[in-house]
């Protein structure tokens, strides 16, 4: 980090005394023409080849936001050309106190709270999805995909790029190689014409995004304002063939009898494996797997499962199911790849033909994880049978910014199916309104102990399950309306719903005002209210609540939100009031360190026993990068409820992480998650409980990351308990320990 690590920060902003009008930049899209290079370029952050000099320059015209549509506190100008290999983008960063730049060593994927600066490339010019490519000042990697129909980014996709960044008297300069064979783009040997926009994040006391053109908020769009490169020629991804075979090696010890039986090491498990990728055009992958390595080195963050109503949902972090996640996606979530929990191969399929996308997988799981779902709350088993699982999803682009699309997922193993069915669609019938739907069906069939288990019957159940969702996004309002109905047989077995047997109706609706520079403090604050209603499908109410919220953005990268609500919740035959109060901050004090903090005041429902109690929610935490390259991330959250004669429970949960990057490529991470309950037993009327119980999660790290399949990875990782067993308080005691280690390397062809 440049010198001005650690201090305070400075206020940007003119003076709220000062009155001066801002003139607005044009909101007009851009055209530019990129034209072909034959000379070596070096990736390494000087911008000393004789094509720099000629390329036409891109100024970046418009801070975005907060600033809506005003010139930029900075000046930013990007490049572009390109060879029969490779797409190069570079960039001069101008600063006029390169001291504050923001700057630190870090995971690819993790340095979105630096200065940062990309490109964003619609490759289709069809305003649905675009590849993004971003880098810090040091030359740290950061690419996503932007899903304009869903409105969303996706971290998770990992590209094999190269990128260089360097700190100047100047500000810094950023310089990218995109390999075409990472790309996707139409098959054609006449010249192509690509969407773009260049970015420029830009953090001080607010945090300032500086693009290429204006962005009219009143349109629901992104990449449908982006500017336009015309000039590929003859591009071609090549024979796009990519091997990763990787060599995992796994150890762990187990305590037999705990808390006083001994340790016993396990014997050294050693598995070689190969993943695949080939492209078969330029833009529909194939991927395979045999005896893959799909395990995560990311440890889950640490949930709390007591008195929860509906089973936990954990992100997806193996990148086997990460690439292409996006392809899947649709209204409900009847895809969820953690359901294939312990794969033994997997085919994927993704990417477009003409105006139709598809994506496609079939994976054999040594295992068989179920989520049983009800009206009022589900649970989870694991079944000992394999199962083979596997999943379709077309969608149809239909005129410039709407789709239709259906889906199909399967799960089979001995004496269990499930089978799930439907279409959706997705209209932008304005550019400010949206209408959403999905219709879906399934058919289950469980083994006879779990169907005598769950009352269902022999042979076999079926049902349907639909949404439709209307929204309206303008520059000063948001509403909308919601409709569900979840059959009561219904099973998502390859997705993650679980919730079914209700019908829901909600209605939204916010107001946003925007602060101007120089005038007001603040850059943004909101105002809303929902209203929802879930029945069961006999009529029976659930749920009616009644809510609403406040926020607002200022100095010092701050954010403020309170929401305050009424709900009628039933649950088992008897109807609760509750009231709720939630707040949640965060400021940057300093330019390292960032701070937010949440509670909760809350009449919360004792599920166990059936009975009202109320809740106290107070946590908070920090992330502070010390210097160039440390960084530490604590998180720690306290809950306790107390029902009629006393604390039902208290828990203790706490995070930890720190990582130390000895260069760009090269890291080691300690993670510490502790959770610590106490209960009351003598409160609990239906269960016998522990009084007490402790839980320690370490986890040590040593990476060396060369690219996204290129890495070396090697760690420990444990689990201690602590707590009353058989009457008796034991201290934390190791339950189990793992050392492992991963070699992967990318073969490209």
């Amino acid at each position: 980090m440049p010198s001005s690590a650690g201090a305070q920060e400075e206020v940007d902003e003119v003076p709220a005394a000062a009155t001066v009008e801002v003139q607005k930049v044009p909101v007009v899209q851009k055209d530019y023409r990129i034209e072909p290079t034959t000379e070596a370029i070096k990736i390494d952050g000087v911008l000393d080849e004789a094509v720099w000099q000629t390329a036409q320059p891109m100024e970046f015209d418009a801070e975005t936001n907060p600033g809506e549509n005003i010139p930029p506190p900075v000046r930013t100008i990007g490049y572009m050309t390109f060879d029969s290999n490779n797409l190069y983008v570079a960039f001069r960063a101008y600063d006029p106190d390169p001291s504050a730049i923001r700057a630190h060593l870090s995971d690819r994927d993790n340095a979105f709270s630096d200065d940062f600066i990309g490109v964003v490339l619609d490759t289709f010019n069809d305003q649905r999805r675009a590849f993004e490519f971003f880098v810090n000042p040091l030359g740290v990697q950061m690419d996503l995909i932007q899903d304009d129909v869903n409105r969303n980014e996706d971290a998770s996709w990992d590209a094999i790029w190269t990128s260089a960044g360097r700190i100047t008297p100047e500000g810094y300069i950023v310089e990218m190689a995109i390999p075409f064979t990472s790309l996707r783009f139409p098959s054609s040997d006449s010249e192509q014409t690509w969407g773009v926009d260049m970015v420029r994040i830009y953090p001080r006391s607010v945090r300032h995004r500086i693009g290429l053109q204006g962005q009219d908020r009143n349109r629901n769009c992104y990449l449908c304002q982006s500017s336009r490169v015309t000039g590929f020629r003859g591009i071609s991804p090549g024979r796009d063939i990519e091997l990763d075979p990787t060599l995992t090696a796994q150890q762990t010890s187990v305590r037999t009898s705990f808390p006083n039986g001994r340790l016993d090491s396990g014997d050294t498990d050693i598995e070689a494996g190969l993943t695949a990728r080939w492209g078969i055009t330029p833009n529909l992958t194939l991927n395979a797997a045999i005896n893959p390595d799909f395990s995560q080195i990311e440890a889950d963050a640490v949930q709390l499962d007591i008195n929860t109503q509906f089973t936990l949902f954990f992100n997806e972090k193996r990148p086997f199911f990460l690439e292409g996640s996006d392809f899947f996606q649709g209204p409900l979530q009847a895809v969820y790849t953690r359901t294939v929990a312990d794969p033994e191969f997997g085919l994927k399929l993704t990417g477009r033909l003409g105006d139709s996308t598809i994506g496609a997988y079939i994976a054999r799981d040594a295992v068989t994880n179920l989520i049983l779902p009800g009206p009022e709350g589900s649970a989870s088993t694991s079944l000992d049978l394999k199962n083979t699982s596997s999943v379709f999803r077309y969608r149809y682009n239909v005129g410039e910014t709407s789709s239709v699309g259906a889906i199909l997922t399967s799960r089979d193993a001995t004496d269990y199916s499930n089978l799930v069915y439907g279409i959706d669609g997705n209209f932008r019938v304005t550019p400010k309104d949206t209408i959403s739907g999905q219709i879906l069906g399934s058919n289950t069939e469980y083994p006879s102990f779990l169907n005598a288990a769950q009352g269902k019957p022999e042979g076999g159940f079926d049902d349907l399950a639909g949404m439709i969702r209307y929204r309206h996004n303008s520059r000063n309002w948001f509403w909308g309306a919601t409709y569900e109905d979840i059959g009561t047989d219904f099973r998502a077995d390859s997705g993650f719903i679980p919730q079914v047997g209700y019908r829901l109706g909600n209605a939204v609706v916010e107001y946003n005002g925007w602060g101007e520079q120089g005038k007001t403090w603040y850059t943004r604050w909101f105002v809303g209210g929902d209203y929802d209603r879930a029945e069961k499908q006999d009529g029976e109410l659930l749920e009616e609540e009644l809510e609403g919220w406040a926020g607002v953005s200022g100095p010092m990268q701050s954010f403020a939100l309170i929401v305050v609500g009424d709900r009628d919740r039933r649950f088992n035959d008897i109807t609760f009031d509750e009231q709720f109060f939630h707040w949640h901050g965060e400021f940057r004090p300093l330019a390292d360190l960032f701070v937010y903090f949440r509670g909760t005041f809350a009449d919360q429902i004792d599920f166990a026993n059936t009975r009202p109690g109320e809740r106290f929610v107070v946590g908070g935490g920090v992330r502070w990068n010390i210097g160039l390259r440390t960084r530490i991330d604590i998180d720690r959250t306290y809950e306790d409820l107390d029902v009629a004669g006393g604390r039902l429970f208290a828990a203790d949960v706490t995070a930890l992480k720190a990582i130390y990057h000895f260069n760009i490529r090269t890291f080691a991470r300690v993670i510490l998650q502790h959770t610590d309950i106490t209960r009351t037993p003598t409160l609990y009327l239906h269960q016998t409980v522990s009084p007490h119980s402790e839980r320690l999660f370490p986890q040590l790290l040593f990476s060396y990351t060369l690219n996204p399949q290129t890495v070396f990875f090697a760690g420990y990782s444990g689990t201690a308990l602590g707590g009353s067993f058989e009457g008796i308080d034991t201290g934390l005691t190791e339950a189990d320990r793992t050392f492992f280690m991963k070699i992967g390397y990318a073969w490209l062809f």
